[in-house]
């Protein structure tokens, strides 16, 4: 193991606890305790994943949130005592990777570190490691660029997060075929899925809200309501 963690959390006592149990887990964890103290701290060294509160003094964990996520693509655990469906739908519109909500239990926080950053290093490893596999892939006039992580619409690049990118990859890969929300679920998020559609809600709006000219109406993905979600048909 040995990942290096950025802890990014006011509360010194919880910050420590976090810590040293990660510690034990095996991963390197620096803590800081405020926004702007974090910003500098990413920039200058290299991180397998940030735990971020959104509470945060001098710069709110939202602002450093978007900060990151507009230079980098490193998975990002928000940590949070706000727990109601808007909180989460908008750490996640900002680019966040996962949610756990105060108080969590240490067992599953782990959990949930371990899997966001075998997620990412899957990602990193299927995009570089078969020369064989096609890298390019397009739907209309979107295209994927799997190896160089890119994504053209009309020629424009679209920004999308890690999970967006995903999702996106394996709709154009697997036109007019059908994906439950659970099945979007095992496949982009590699673990099973416990009936949290929030989630998956979120990313989907995000993910149209970047491709589709009228999201309300999307020409590209469209919803199979009580089923789930297809590339292309109507």
């Amino acid at each position: 193991m040995g990942e290096k963690l950025l802890i990014i959390e006011d509360d010194v006592e919880i910050s420590k606890m976090v810590a040293d149990y990660l510690e034990q887990e095996g991963y390197h964890s620096t803590v800081v305790h405020d926004g702007e103290q974090a910003l500098p701290l990413f920039d200058s060294e290299n991180f397998d994943l940030v735990l971020l509160d959104l509470m945060l003094p001098k710069l709110s964990g939202l602002e450093v949130l978007q900060r990151i996520r507009d230079k980098s693509r490193v998975p990002i655990l928000i940590i949070s005592a706000k727990n109601s469906e808007v909180d989460k739908a908008l750490g996640l519109r900002f680019g966040a990777d996962d949610y756990i909500a105060k108080p969590f239990s240490l067992l599953e926080l782990a959990a949930r570190v371990h899997s966001s950053i075998r997620r990412a290093t899957q990602y990193s490893n299927s995009s570089t490691g078969n020369e064989m596999e096609e890298k390019r892939f397009s739907y209309e006039d979107i295209i994927v660029d799997s190896e160089n992580y890119i994504v053209l619409k009309h020629n424009k690049e679209i920004k999308l997060t890690a999970k967006e990118f995903q999702i996106l990859k394996l709709f154009i890969q697997n036109p007019q075929r059908v994906y439950t929300k659970a099945q979007l679920y095992q496949l982009v998020w590699n673990e099973e899925y416990y009936g949290d559609k929030n989630v998956i809600n979120v990313h989907m709006r995000r993910l149209r809200e970047k491709i589709e000219d009228d999201p309300s109406n999307p020409r590209y993905i469209h919803t199979l309501w009580g089923i789930g979600y297809r590339m292309g048909g109507q």
